[in-house]
């Protein structure tokens, strides 16, 4: 479906993505992530054909994409794109936004079809109400409805719950993504949220300064990530040294839900508690080297504790 080889990208000579490759099968989804700046929308942008690349080649069912130097309208068709800024028209309805992609040969099939976008989104209610008399998570979610308007086989996304509301967000996700997989709708997500992600994506592509640090099944490359860097991007993480796993020489990565308080283990002092909800985040130290795990009790500064460690997989 989606083939990319060997993609490089400058802006006023400055590096923004070197050497970028992988590609993707119909109906799968990807997570693009990485830390702010390190080209993640600049390579949705390029999918789209806004920009041209310098080099390497952009494919999409066997053809190629072109970018502004040779075609006057970006992107290929049934590609949709949706940008951070949202690409709303503030003047017109939520409505009219959402339909603005549809034909009006058949009134009632395209008033059903925005009806039913909407509906999704949870912005049912505001059909008839201009953006500009709503709020940026509000705005993003008559966005989401109106990509999806016009049936596209691939949707790029960036940062697309980056303005909802966390509990507004968890149930958007679960309605979007079980509704790409009904209508076999393929995704590239661009985000630095693992939220977005860890649940819906099939594949990742991390980058860091515009290279690749890895590419492959999340599952896979959650539970073998390359480098502190990659891993980090699922949220906390330990790097701590391989013999205290019994795994050799050099260090290991762990996650905080593989650190567990046990009688027979290390001794590590508690530097900080946080309240998490369904449990206590707690910050110790283990000879000068931070560790961070979870506890179903609080833990005071200075507290001794003995911890163990599993490995992530």
């Amino acid at each position: 479906m989606l083939e990319i080889k060997n993609l490089y990208f400058s802006y006023d000579g400055v590096p923004v993505l070197t050497d970028v490759s992988f590609c993707m099968s119909a109906g799968e989804n990807l997570a693009v992530i990485g830390e702010s700046g390190c080209g993640k929308s600049t390579l949705l942008k390029l999918i789209y054909g806004v920009y041209d690349a310098n080099s390497g080649s952009i494919n999409y069912n066997g053809m190629p994409v072109s970018g502004p130097s040779s075609s006057l309208i970006p992107g290929a068709d049934y590609v949709r794109y949706l940008p951070q800024d949202f690409g709303l028209m503030p003047y017109i309805t939520a409505g009219e936004n959402v339909g603005k992609f549809l034909s009006n040969t058949n009134r009632s099939k395209k008033n059903g079809r925005i009806a039913e976008l909407l509906d999704i989104v949870g912005m049912a209610d505001y059909i008839n109400v201009k953006p500009h008399y709503l709020s940026g998570g509000q705005q993003q979610r008559i966005a989401l409805a109106m990509v999806l308007a016009p049936e596209p086989e691939l949707l790029l996304l960036d940062e697309p719950f980056s303005q909802i509301d966390a509990f507004r967000a968890n149930t958007l996700r679960r309605n979007l993504f079980g509704f790409f997989a009904e209508n076999k709708i393929s995704c590239i997500v661009a985000t630095h949220n693992s939220a977005d992600f860890l649940p819906f994506s099939n594949k990742i592509l991390s980058l860091k300064d515009g290279r690749p640090t890895v590419f492959g099944e999340t599952k896979s490359v959650y539970d073998n990530p390359p480098d502190f860097y990659t891993a980090s991007l699922f949220g906390d993480v330990n790097e701590i040294p391989a013999d205290w796993l019994s795994a050799g020489r050099g260090s290991v990565l762990v996650y905080p839900h593989n650190v567990f308080e046990t009688d027979n283990g290390i001794t590590a002092i508690v530097t900080d508690c946080y309240f998490n909800g369904s449990n206590f985040l707690v910050r110790a130290s283990v000879k000068q080297t931070p560790v961070v795990y979870l506890s179903q009790f609080p833990r005071s500064n200075g507290e001794q504790v003995t911890i163990g460690f599993k490995a992530n997989r």
